[in-house]
């Protein structure tokens, strides 16, 4: 017979839960049932499969050969089914299930004070957030680890659906201290003598700071190269150069007067933050509810954690 016809959710979910735990007794436990229960519908689904799934050694259990593979199939059967049931709770009005989410490094500052601020609205709704830098953000889209993520500019290799929710400053920063702070009608040209701190490649700050210092025809002076916003800042801060950054990693620094905007026409420049999903891919309900709550009271979300005077002022257009 056809495990197809013969084997049923239950009984999957049940082998799941003790191939994920490795053991009968502590399925039994998560399952609340009692382990000869467990142990009969592992027996049924492996006479449906007509193989054996499990077997017991000395050290506890491991998988067959066939085992390996209905594991495979029963996650993402499981899955599907919670996915299932998420959405059909969206007809009465109900939110749930996961929010997939991705973001910028840059975003970890504010985003997940405003993924509380969702879930505080729409209790049942779990999330996972994945933060990483700008090309990683995008190979996750691209492979649906995500469903959904925040960054700074949508990508242009996938095809995408992004919307423009809330400002997103970003300016060259330095140390009060720094010899840059002392120069009056500074020019884009001083920063070729300036060291940077930078992000890795692949970093969207890093692409941006580099775009800039091409259309000014100088060259970067790389300082340091550092996998983190906070070591890019802490270094800053200690004057061993300057660095570019969105001023909402570093809200905290420019209120305690440990960072200073540099003092250099249109610094900061005013740039987005968008929220972007695959145009193709069909996501959950929840995906699009929380795209449409970022773009009705993102920007709200944000400004809420500002330092009471905000964070600067725009000034005039770029200087070469």
């Amino acid at each position: 017979m056809s495990i197809a016809k013969a084997a049923s959710l239950r009984q999957l979910a049940t082998f799941h839960a003790v191939a994920r735990l490795g053991s009968v007794s502590l399925a039994a436990d998560e399952l609340h049932l009692s382990q000869s229960a467990v142990s009969i519908q592992i027996a049924s689904l492996e006479a449906s499969a007509g193989a054996p799934l499990v077997l017991r050694t000395g050290r506890g259990l491991r998988l067959t050969e066939a085992g390996n593979v209905l594991h495979g199939y029963a996650e993402r059967l499981l899955a599907l089914w919670a996915e299932a049931s998420d959405e059909m709770a969206t007809f009465l009005g109900d939110f749930s299930g996961t929010l997939r989410i991705g973001a910028v490094s840059s975003a970890e500052y504010w985003l997940p004070r405003v993924l509380v601020s969702f879930v505080n609205q729409n209790s049942k709704v779990k999330i996972k957030l994945h933060v990483a830098n700008r090309d990683e953000i995008v190979r996750s889209l691209a492979g649906q680890e995500i469903d959904i993520a925040v960054m700074g500019q949508p990508p242009g290799e996938l095809k995408v659906v992004s919307a423009a929710f809330a400002r997103n400053p970003v300016a060259f920063l330095a140390a009060p201290h720094h010899p840059l702070m002392r120069k009056p009608h500074l020019k884009m040209a001083s920063m070729a003598e300036v060291p940077l701190l930078v992000r890795e490649r692949g970093s969207g700050s890093r692409t941006t700071a580099e775009r800039l210092y091409k259309e000014a025809g100088i060259r970067m002076l790389v300082g340091a190269e550092l996998s983190s916003n906070e070591a890019i800042k802490q270094m800053c801060a200690a004057g061993f150069g300057a660095a570019y950054l969105s001023l909402h990693t570093c809200m905290l620094e420019l209120k305690a007067g440990l960072l200073k905007i540099v003092p250099m026409a249109n610094n900061p420049v005013e740039r987005q933050w968008f929220v972007v999903r695959v145009a193709a891919k069909p996501v959950p309900q929840v995906t699009i509810a929380f795209e449409q709550f970022l773009r009705d009271v993102g920007q709200r979300e944000i400004d809420k954690l500002l330092p009471p005077n905000g964070l600067a002022d725009p000034g005039p257009a770029l200087a070469r």
